[in-house]
């Protein structure tokens, strides 16, 4: 019951990511929903396919597709009226990424693949709904950016396996990985966080 909890706020939360970055885009109605599709269904879709789980999730049950509409228009009237704080998106994103992570984190669990690959897939599902979002929306995507996103998925990648293989109890293991993912984008956010930059510097050419 707690999975499905998380998976049904994980989608609600990265359909919102979607709908806001759409709507900086100045996208129509249309576009607005497949940008909340495909950010909120996007991992998930590729960690069942990896995972060989047929039918895909959201074949099997199209409740997802439904709350992914009922948030997008629901968002899209908000706004229309309200003006949503500048950091919502990233805000939404974190949820929905540290939701996710967890999500992908069980799955591949269940599936009793070996550590290295539970936290690979656990990564994978939570950040590829965010690229493809970006991508579509001509913004670099948030995981290639110096903030700390890719470290955070992998940090409550690494915490739900080393946790789970502790013997801890199921819940208290969702929360704490979750609670990291989202304890470090927040704190990446609001205080600026970031990782090192790399930069290659060219001789330059000689005419």
């Amino acid at each position: 019951m707690l999975i499905h909890i998380l998976d049904i706020l994980g989608t609600a939360v990265f359909a919102i990511s979607g709908v806001l970055a759409a709507g900086r885009k100045k996208m129509d109605i249309s576009g607005v929903v497949v940008i909340a599709a495909v950010t909120a269904i996007g991992g998930g879709t590729l960690r069942d396919v990896l995972l060989g789980r047929h039918p895909i999730f959201w074949f099997h049950d199209p409740t997802y597709l439904y709350v992914i509409l009922a948030v997008a228009v629901a968002t899209m009237l908000y706004t229309r009226y309200f003006r949503p704080p500048h950091r919502l998106l990233l805000v939404a994103d974190a949820v929905g990424l540290a939701t996710f992570v967890v999500l992908g984190a069980n799955a591949a669990s269940m599936a009793a693949l070996p550590m290295v690959i539970v936290v690979l897939l656990a990564v994978m599902t939570g950040v590829v709904g965010g690229v493809i979002r970006d991508v579509l929306c001509a913004e670099i995507p948030l995981v290639l950016q110096r903030d700390i996103y890719m470290l955070a998925a992998l940090a409550g990648a690494s915490i739900y396996v080393l946790l789970k293989m502790v013997g801890w109890d199921n819940t208290l293991v969702t929360l704490l990985a979750m609670g990291s993912v989202i304890v470090l984008r927040l704190a990446a956010i609001f205080w600026h966080l970031h990782l090192p930059q790399y930069q290659v510097r060219e001789t330059p050419l000689k005419g």
